[in-house]
């Protein structure tokens, strides 16, 4: 655990007791601070008070009396569509409010180990775990927390010669106090979480805000989107910059340094000239253009760490991927079966039907902002559409007329039914393009169902 400096003989308040929010608790204890504690749900309360922390209703009167900074998890509203009670009451005791990633970076002692921050919409989990796979492959002690692995405060404290590989939603870079990473890595954008950010520009922002506050080395940035294009340009200061790494899935030209990807062929150039290539098509980890994408911007961060390419692209060619993110997980009698329950928004599900042929998609759930026209010129492939979710009959609707549907709602009916139409050469494809709230409690949960339906059946 890294005790959380700074606070000693402070009173510090703590708001959500899930993993962050309890995690966080703990490591401002173990820096000599007195911690109170609340969340919305009895079982947090329980938790905490179970491990000796006190319990203050923080919605009360009074209740920030002597504190000095209030400390929230990530999935609780601080801004858009309305501030909790909590972050309203601390606001009006002139409390700071602040967020683990933030404890973490003004925590960290004179021998900080390098830190790289991943962000984007999606593709941020597989380029972090693939980095880390590239490090570790390579004999470097490497650390993954974040969004994913661990929370970053339950790390022992790294030492200088480590490195830190944290994955940030626009929730946790938004807020957080202390930004002062390394590296930082921008994959894409695409519209999601549009309630939390009162719409593109302000989730856009959110994440902007580690590149432009943290005021990174290096910045690996994916410039396929206009965001993207706007970020690299803010962060240059002529046209040869090496502090700023442009990855793109398209044609891409100039003097600066550039990683690309055409045709399953990555390419990376340096003032003008190609100084490394490799051939991603054959590596099973990483199927279709996301996951070039995503390999593109890996390469970029380990390039800017020092790797040479052929650490690097050995750690490509032995990436075993993510559960949840294009992971096979059966093939029998020539039908492949895809689960990426992970592609919880439109641009991710539309990369996936990109990546496979002949695909039997179960795809719904709780639908974002924005609608589903975005998968409309993606749906070629489609074979059948197998809807599951609540309001499955309205998505199917929204899908158009342009594929074939069938209202299944449940996953066993979806997986069943695919199964059974599915013919040699067909890939039964999870990509919901949706939230799993509405069935679920989280993404995993519903991948968890399909695999174990495809296993019950195959």
């Amino acid at each position: 655990m890294i005790p959380v400096r700074g606070f000693e003989g402070a009173t510090v308040a703590v708001l959500g007791l899930g993993r962050s929010g309890l995690t966080a608790a703990r490591a401002l204890r173990a820096g000599g601070a007195t911690v109170l504690t609340w969340d919305d749900g009895t079982s947090g309360r329980d938790t905490a008070q179970a491990e000796g922390f006190e319990v203050r209703d923080l919605t009360r009167p009074g209740a920030f009396d002597g504190v000095v900074t209030l400390v929230t998890s990530p999935g609780i509203p601080h801004l858009y569509p309305a501030p909790h009670p909590v972050i309203r009451a601390a606001w009006d005791a002139g409390v700071a409010v602040d967020n683990d990633i933030g404890l973490f970076f003004r925590s960290l002692d004179h021998a900080a180990p390098r830190t790289v921050c991943v962000t984007g919409s999606n593709g941020k989990s597989t380029t972090s775990a693939l980095l880390h796979h590239i490090l570790t492959s390579t004999g470097k002690t490497a650390y993954l927390a974040g969004n994913i692995g661990r929370g970053v405060l339950d790390l022992d404290m790294p030492g200088e010669d480590d490195i830190v590989i944290l994955e940030l939603s626009s929730y946790q870079t938004e807020l957080a106090r202390s930004l002062t990473p390394d590296i930082c890595v921008f994959t894409n954008l695409s519209p999601d979480h549009l309630d939390r950010h009162a719409g593109l520009g302000g989730y856009f922002a959110a994440k902007r805000r580690l590149f432009a506050e943290g005021g990174p080395d290096r910045a690996v940035i994916g410039v396929d989107e206009d965001e993207g294009r706007f970020l690299a340009n803010q962060l240059q200061e002529a046209p040869v910059d090496d502090r700023v790494i442009r990855v793109s899935t398209g044609k891409l030209t100039g003097p600066g340094w550039l990683v690309t990807v055409k045709k399953g062929w990555l390419s990376e150039h340096r003032k003008g000239r190609q100084v490394a290539s490799v051939d991603l098509r054959d590596i099973p980890g990483l199927p279709g253009r996301h996951n070039h994408q995503n390999a593109c911007a890996a390469w970029g961060a380990a390039r800017a760490l020092g790797l040479g390419p052929r650490d690097i692209e050995a750690g490509l060619r032995t990436y075993p991927g993510l559960p949840h993110r294009s992971q096979l997980i059966a093939t029998r009698d020539g039908v492949t079966y895809v689960n990426d329950s992970k592609a919880t928004n439109v641009d991710a599900a539309a990369q996936a039907l990109q990546a496979f042929k002949s695909i039997r998609w179960i795809c719904g759930g709780l639908q974002k902002d924005g609608g589903l026209e975005g998968l409309h010129p993606h749906l070629g492939n489609v074979a059948r559409a197998y809807v599951i979710g609540r309001e499955a009959e309205a998505f199917a609707l929204a899908l158009g007329p342009g594929v074939e549907t069938e209202i299944c709602t449940d996953m066993a009916t979806a997986v069943a039914r695919a199964y059974t139409d599915a013919q040699p050469g067909d890939t039964v494809l999870l990509a919901p393009a949706a939230a799993s709230f509405d069935q679920y409690d989280s993404f995993e949960r519903r991948g968890e169902d399909f695999a174990t339906q495809v296993a019950a059946l195959t």
